[in-house]
């Protein structure tokens, strides 16, 4: 079923079967909207949205948000500072509260995520340093937000350098964070629906490898255990040898 996007496409482009330009983008509108009355809830948002609704978790939805804010914070204090212009430190401070909630909301996303999104070991390590730095992003943004709440905003003098430097290493864990989160979707296809049996068969190979050491190691140790029995065949012939000998010796007397 056509969703709203291919409508628009064919009105841009002047296709369509009502015809090109301003009226064939109406006509198509118009159809669009016919069909989208007759159809459920979840099945117009997914015509409405089709973007958003390919998604495994909101936490691609959310990232945006706190690493828009809160590079923008981290700007504007930094030239209020130095140009001393208070209104933009508190135009900064208003960027810092709410980007501090969004990383909230996008770091419980992402631990949800983490752990239901499949990803093959190789990926394991690079999502752990992101969620690491995921948390220390919204940490640092959160002491940022309750020092600038409790200063009422009145931050100068040295304390003030010490406040800036804490937020350009807060930019600095942000562009790191955000530079993981592409790569695992830009090179390894993570929560990529075209990639994703890739990466379920990755992660079931990894889980296997596992089980496979498991019982590598069981093995040995079972090795190690029948290695240090007493040989019993050994242990009978040397019995008989010995019988055998005391027979001999018997009849040569």
């Amino acid at each position: 079923m056509w969703g709203l996007n291919d409508h628009l496409t064919f009105a841009v482009h002047g296709g369509g079967d009502s015809g090109g330009g301003l009226s064939g983008g109406v006509d198509s509108l118009l159809s669009f909207l016919e069909v989208l009355v007759r159809q459920s809830p979840s099945e117009s948002f997914n015509s409405l949205l089709p973007g958003i609704a390919a998604l495994q978790n909101i936490h691609p939805l959310l990232v945006h948000f706190p690493i828009a804010l809160l590079t923008l914070f981290f700007t504007l204090d930094l030239i209020g500072s130095l140009a001393n212009r208070p209104e933009w430190r508190q135009i900064a401070g208003a960027f810092l509260y709410l980007g501090t909630v969004f990383a909230g909301f996008a770091v419980a996303a992402g631990l949800v995520a983490a752990a239901t999104v499949a990803h093959g070991g190789n990926v394991h390590e690079v999502m752990e340093h992101h969620e690491h730095l995921g948390i220390s992003v919204l940490s640092l943004a959160a002491v940022l937000a309750a020092w600038r709440l409790l200063s009422k905003g009145h931050i100068v003098g040295p304390a003030n350098t010490l406040y800036l430097l804490l937020a350009a290493i807060l930019s600095g864990l942000l562009a790191f964070t955000a530079d993981l989160g592409g790569l695992m979707v830009y090179k390894y296809g993570v929560s990529v629906q075209a990639a994703d049996q890739i990466n379920r068969a990755a992660a079931q190979a990894h889980e296997h490898e596992g089980v496979v050491e498991d019982n590598v190691s069981v093995i040995h140790e079972e090795v190690d255990v029948e290695e240090l029995k007493p040989d019993d065949s050994h242990h009978d012939e040397a019995a008989h040898g010995s019988a055998g000998h005391h027979h001999d010796h018997h009849h040569a007397h």
